[in-house]
């Protein structure tokens, strides 16, 4: 039976609303940068662990292919030959350079940029644009969303939050200017209305008092297409369809549960506020972000995405990993084995969520390869040891084959050379043109 071709930019539309597809079998090529029907485009993501981790179980003992995961790292086994884990580099910018204190402000808004950042808590913030945002300029025209930037903690724009240091230093990985930080966003639900049309306020006034009347399902309103799409696709792809849209209505029902757990109501009058959908759990509320991420990524709604599991200097306590004092004060451990412990169970449920995002990734297809294959995603932190606030030799891993362009499987180390090569290297693999940025000498050696 033939099957028609579906555009990779088809959505399924009902009642103003709007669903993004995944990859299927049936679709033409996209013709936008980076990607074709059979390989998927390329994607990257950043990830951010605030107040550094515990070296000693992060860094492999072997270099090369024959090492061993240590016991942070061990959630990631079922993904080592995804992975590189890359020893040696750093981010000079995020020292003192005679500005004193405030090594947390300094270790987040130059990790992304590699620029130091101006020492104020007042109005006159600059320190310099992040790779990411680099990337959104060039690549954004090709996805609805030139980016996404995520994370769990709100944090402030102003103010002072490290001796002397604006809080917009400690609250912001991304920054679209010198002067500009792009804001993270930490409300699944507005997450959620972003990736698939902003169902609260698109289309007509009637439309959008029936769904706010009935506090429906997205995927209600565009059943009738879904299921004109069933009849023009094969069965691989229908069993793909299926599976999406599950997903999707299981994140909803997530989403639904938080926003009752915060005293949300159903039933909405067309211009109430929405429910703040933010979970008491924080196990719970990376899961519901991360998915959102998969789902981003999956129907190429963005292909440059950043996350911050807490602000720099988080002093969030970990009570449901029997860790009830603050992260900020656990990672001044002065080699205390009882302080370090419980650093460790940090370190690792941070890798046991990340590693979790992966496994869907990898299982998400498209054409030959996996959304997972086609990305390049790195996950790290500003600082290395949390009790020294040491800017080198940082816990940096990067994750995804980059479309084929990487030689994962590996723990390479370098002597001691600038963060910002490596994401030099990644603009490369993006195709996206970039001589220089922040601290930056070159591109990073024995990647492929």
């Amino acid at each position: 039976m033939n099957r028609s071709r579906i555009s990779r930019r088809a959505l399924l539309r009902g009642a103003g609303a709007a669903v993004a597809l995944p990859w299927m079998e049936s679709m033409v090529a996209a013709g936008a940068p980076g990607g074709s029907a059979t390989t998927g485009p390329r994607r990257m993501g950043f990830f951010y662990v605030p107040n550094g981790v515990h070296m000693k179980d992060w860094r492999p003992e072997a270099e090369g292919r024959d090492f061993q995961m240590p016991w942070i790292l061990e959630p990631l086994a079922p993904l080592k030959q995804d992975l590189l884990v890359l020893t040696g580099l750093a981010q000079d910018n995020a020292r003192a350079h005679g500005d004193g204190p405030g090594d947390h402000a300094r270790s987040l808004s130059c990790f992304l940029t590699g620029v130091h950042p101006v020492k104020t808590d007042g109005a006159n913030i600059q320190v310099g644009v992040s790779v990411d945002q680099v990337a959104a300029r060039k690549l954004g025209d090709a996805t609805r969303l030139p980016s996404l930037e995520l994370g769990i903690e709100r944090g402030g724009q102003s103010g002072n939050c490290d001796s002397g240091y604006s809080c917009a230093y400690s609250s912001n990985i991304s920054w679209r200017s010198p002067t500009t930080p792009t804001a993270k966003e930490i409300n699944p639900r507005l997450v959620f209305d972003r990736l698939f049309g902003n169902r609260g306020g698109t289309g007509t006034e009637a439309e959008r008092r029936k769904r706010s009347l009935y506090d429906r399902s997205i995927l209600d309103f565009v059943l009738e297409d879904a299921q004109s799409l069933r009849g023009r696709i094969g069965q691989t792809d229908r069993r793909k369809l299926d599976e999406y849209l599950t997903a999707v209505r299981e994140i909803e029902q997530r989403i639904a549960r938080a926003d009752e757990a915060d005293g949300g109501k159903s039933g909405l009058d067309v211009g109430a506020a929405r429910p703040a959908g933010v979970p008491k759990e924080y196990a719970e509320h990376v899961r519901l972000m991360f998915d959102l991420i998969v789902l981003a990524f999956q129907t190429d709604t963005t292909r440059i995405c950043t996350f911050m599991f807490g602000n720099e200097g988080s002093t969030r306590p970990y009570p449901f990993l029997e860790v009830p004092e603050g992260h900020h004060d656990l990672s001044h451990h002065g080699k205390d084995p009882k302080k370090l412990a419980k650093i460790r169970k940090i370190n690792r449920f941070h890798m046991e969520e990340f590693a979790r995002m992966l496994v869907r990734l990898k299982e998400s297809r498209e054409g030959e390869r996996s959304v997972l294959d086609n990305s390049m995603i790195v996950y790290g932190s500003g600082i290395s040891d949390g009790d020294r606030h040491n800017h080198d030799d940082l816990p940096v891993l990067l994750v995804g084959k980059g479309g084929g362009s990487l030689d994962t499987g590996r723990h390479v180390v370098y002597s001691p050379q600038p963060l910002n090569n490596l994401y030099l290297s990644m603009l490369d693999r993006m195709d996206v043109p970039c001589e220089r940025l922040g601290d930056s000498t070159g591109r990073l050696e024995k990647l492929s």
